[in-house]
């Protein structure tokens, strides 16, 4: 079979690979639709993580083959969480299936991250191997299309764990996004702030076409120009897409006392933060990769229901075989399709 492979930084190829095994509690996949994630594209172009592997991990795919203890059938349509987990340890019994026991690696055990998300395939490919499937798979509403539910698995989801827990908590509370490194997580933030009921809904970026939608969507927009700034205006719910030190402190002084900030831009190297403001000022701070499988329903369930559209947001579709060509092609949100 086929599978797109990050060789070199910079450099996809299409490689004949062999044909994944089913396990006995696993299934092989068809990806119908992959997404790009805002992490993927700086992961190819810089090498973030060493090749070469094949790549991608946001997708939509049809089942095609299971293993004899599955009850899944093949033929259905199946969103695919993008972490690896098996349903059956004690922090996935709790509902942490990020943190599965079963399934360990240095980058968190996920498709399309190589050896560091533990040797798993990606998502660009004929097939995928899925452990676990009666656990892992999601039914895919039959409502949304393709493109669609491939945007969901990851950045939909990472946008939803910044503010659908706080908002169910704080019903109506007034949401600031300071965006930019993660471009279609900041605005995937607004469109479900918007949808869970924030009375207001502020957002912050340095680009000029992201601020536009973000308009469009409902949010109020300041265009950046120059350093982030000390602070804004304070929001009980504060979502940082950074990945700047300078942005992260300026997330930290901008939320309210006793407010609830989640960062979702990656901080490479070292940051400084205000810990003793955070302390006095009682600032919840919460970094972590984004729980697929755990919030994912919720998300499908959302976008089913009509109240989130990922679509608004600026989609770039292309063919599943120009992979290659276009996995480094700027755009917001990169899906291919079959």
């Amino acid at each position: 079979m086929r599978a797109l492979v990050l060789s070199a930084p910079g450099r996809l190829v299409w490689e004949e690979v062999p044909d994944p095994e089913v396990a006995p509690h696993g299934a092989l996949v068809r990806p119908l639709a992959v997404a790009r994630c805002d992490l993927d594209a700086p992961m190819a172009a810089l090498g973030l993580f060493p090749g070469p592997f094949p790549v991608g991990h946001e997708l939509v795919a049809e089942v095609v083959e299971v293993g004899g203890d599955v009850a899944l059938r093949p033929g259905s349509r199946v969103s695919v969480p993008f972490q690896v987990s098996c349903g059956d340890c004690g922090p996935c019994r709790a509902g942490r299936t990020a943190a599965c026991s079963t399934h360990r690696a240095p980058a968190g055990a996920a498709y399309g991250f190589g050896a560091r998300g533990g040797g798993h395939g990606g998502a660009v490919a004929d097939l995928l191997a899925v452990p676990h499937a009666d656990h892992a798979l999601v039914a895919a509403p039959p409502g949304l299309s393709d493109v669609a539910l491939a945007t969901l698995p990851d950045n939909a989801v990472d946008a939803w764990r910044t503010v659908g827990p706080q908002l169910r908590e704080r019903p109506g509370a007034e949401v600031l996004v300071l965006a930019g490194a993660v471009p279609s997580i900041g605005l995937y933030t607004v469109a479900l702030a918007r949808a869970l009921g924030s009375r207001r809904v502020r957002y912050v970026d340095r680009d000029e076409q992201r601020c536009a939608v973000a308009v469009g969507l409902g949010a109020e927009v300041t265009r950046l120009d120059g350093d982030w700034p000390r602070r804004y205006d304070r929001a009980e719910v504060v979502v940082d897409g950074t990945a700047d030190p300078a942005g992260l402190a300026c997330a930290v002084r901008s939320t309210e006392d006793e407010g609830l900030l989640t960062v979702v831009g990656i901080v490479f190297g070292e940051a400084s933060l205000p810990l003793l403001e955070m302390y006095t000022r009682g600032i919840t701070v919460h970094l972590s990769r984004a729980d697929s499988r755990r919030h994912l329903p919720e998300v499908l369930a959302l976008a089913a229901s009509g109240a989130f559209d990922p679509l608004a947001v600026p989609t770039t579709t292309a063919p599943f075989d120009d992979a290659a060509d276009v996995w480094l092609e700027p755009a917001t949100k990169l899906v291919l399709s079959r």
